[in-house]
């Protein structure tokens, strides 16, 4: 399929322009994509997308546009397309179409995303808004991190419909090996359909036997694998299977297998989505699937990076790649030349969940001024915490409430033991219950730590970060106003789902430069009121 071109001549009686112009705000998405969408997402700018020859495809643009307005909106492709074909809007905003120009069929948009995933820029159309707002001095030194949770879009199973699935995955996938492999099967089932299996469910002995049944088929499957040159797709289905069996099953001594009594840190809850995980916001809201991260400008509320990761990730190990794009060039490039001591340095704000002590440091080694929380040090039943400690680095030693020392010994384990000396402490039953004393432990950034602790009681920092922090999480609310497309994952597999997050904040971004206004004047970009 080789590259169709966006009509630029329209006929004045028959143009969505002259209808909408008087209709449609100047400060909308709209109005911005009418004016611009020939300089935002010209054709040329998907043209690796295809080849020299063949049947002309839909106008890249148009479907760019469409693309993104459907972002916005929530809308399914189905709805999209009929919305391109119905809405004068939507044609206005592909540059004034006429009313009556052809809608085209769904599978477009399902070609376009797969296009832009095999190519070198999957993510050119976010990375398109956010070159515009550079050019328009919309971008600067600072970057608000923050994260919320997305819903995968698949029902989490059951260990027992877990289990079914993977085996017939691999079945699934076996090709010529799919009759051999079955001959290892001993349960009465053929595994052709999804579902989960019947059984009395109710009857403890009737679902142990059911589990002991697959299990057995699962790991007969495995075993006649084992060693064996497979196609990648048998490959991967074996190893998905392997997983499941390892992280939800156990044997027990007589040799049977059963449901394991606890839930693994890494836990596969979907066989149609592997990549989903259980995952938690705060202690008390769990979710399933994933985390969408960003970085924002607060200072124009203009998204910056996006990142989406399994539902179990921490916060802190998505900043990297949010902050890789503003991180001095010399960091990346040691030969690099140093950037002007004129630009101001960057700098980070984060909650607690980004305080870690790996961030910190690579803050401090980038020069990046720090205003990412530092969660304070806890301890049970309301006791002394390591803050109450007196640690000296530099003398390895700390000094408890009580006034005691105790060295610091250790290298890849550093730990201070006070041993005896609670066993007389007055302040023993406020300190520890162990009866072998109390033990503080030194992590590899205890310093930075404690910096970031101290840091944080300024007023002026506290005051710098009340004002700023806020805005993350009300871009975030602009991002998931809609339940389908928003919160809930529309597509399945982390990289599709962060393509689709990314698209998401190119949206945002663009009805954020729309009322800032945003217009293209000769060879630049500018803001009208800038």
């Amino acid at each position: 399929m080789s590259l169709g071109s966006t009509p630029r001549q329209t006929d004045i009686f028959r143009s969505t322009a002259e209808f909408c112009e008087p209709r449609v705000r100047p400060d909308s998405i709209y109005a911005l994509l009418h004016r611009e969408c020939f300089t935002l997402f010209p054709d040329e700018l998907f043209e690796d997308l295809f080849a020299d020859l063949g049947r002309r495809s839909v106008p890249p643009l148009i479907v760019a546009v469409v693309m993104v307005l459907q972002r916005l909106e929530g809308c399914s492709d189905r709805e999209a397309v009929e919305r391109f074909t119905y809405d004068a809007r939507w044609k206005y905003a592909a540059g004034g179409l006429p009313f009556d120009y052809p809608g085209f069929a769904h599978t477009v948009l399902v070609d376009m995303r797969a296009r832009l995933a095999r190519s070198e820029r999957p993510r050119r159309i976010f990375e398109r808004t956010l070159e515009v707002a550079r050019s328009a001095g919309l971008v600067g030194a600072r970057r608000v991190l923050d994260s919320t949770p997305l819903y995968d879009a698949v029902a989490t199973m059951d260990t027992v419909t877990l289990v079914r699935s993977a085996i017939r995955g691999v079945l699934t996938v076996a090709g010529e090996r799919e009759e051999p492999l079955r001959a290892h099967l001993r349960r009465d089932d053929d595994y052709r359909t999804s579902g989960k299996p019947a059984a009395d469910y109710d009857d403890p002995a009737a679902r142990l036997a059911l589990v002991e049944a697959l299990a057995r088929d699962g790991s007969a499957l495995l075993a006649a694998l084992d060693g064996e040159r497979v196609p990648t797709p048998l490959a991967e289905a074996a190893s998905l299977l392997a997983t499941v069996l390892g992280q939800d099953l156990e044997a027990g001594e007589d040799g049977r297998f059963a449901i394991a009594r606890r839930v693994a840190p890494d836990r596969v809850i979907s066989t149609v989505d592997p990549d989903a995980r259980h995952g938690h916001k705060t202690q008390a809201h769990g979710f399933d699937g994933y985390k969408g991260h960003v970085a924002l400008d607060p200072d124009h509320e203009l998204i910056t990076a996006t990142a989406v990761t399994a539902g179990n990730r921490g916060d802190a190990a998505a900043a990297p790649d949010l902050l890789a794009p503003d991180l001095p060039v010399a960091e990346a490039e040691p030969d690099a030349p140093p950037t002007s001591s004129d630009d101001p340095a960057l700098t980070v704000y984060g909650d607690a969940a980004y305080g870690a002590g790996e961030l910190l440091e690579r803050l401090e080694v980038a020069g990046v001024v720090s205003r990412v929380k530092v969660q304070p040090p806890s301890a049970p039943g309301g006791r002394f915490t390591k803050a109450d400690f007196a640690i000296d680095l530099g003398a390895r030693t700390v000094t408890c409430p009580a006034g005691e020392v105790a060295p610091l010994r250790g290298v890849v384990r550093v730990i201070a033991e006070f041993g005896n000396a609670c066993a007389a402490c007055p302040l023993a039953s406020r300190c520890t219950s162990s009866a072998q004393g109390r033990t503080i432990a030194i992590g590899p950034h205890e310093s930075l730590l404690a910096r970031g602790r101290a840091a944080q009681r300024d007023p002026a920092w506290r005051a710098d970060y009340r004002a700023t922090r806020p805005l993350v999480e009300r871009k975030i609310a602009h991002l998931m106003r809609r339940r389908h497309g928003g919160r809930r994952a529309r597509v399945r597999g982390q990289s599709k789902v962060a393509a689709d997050f990314a698209l998401l904040a190119a949206a945002v971004n663009l009805a954020r430069l729309a009322v800032l206004g945003l217009v293209h004047s000769g060879s630049t970009w500018a803001t009208q009121t800038g």
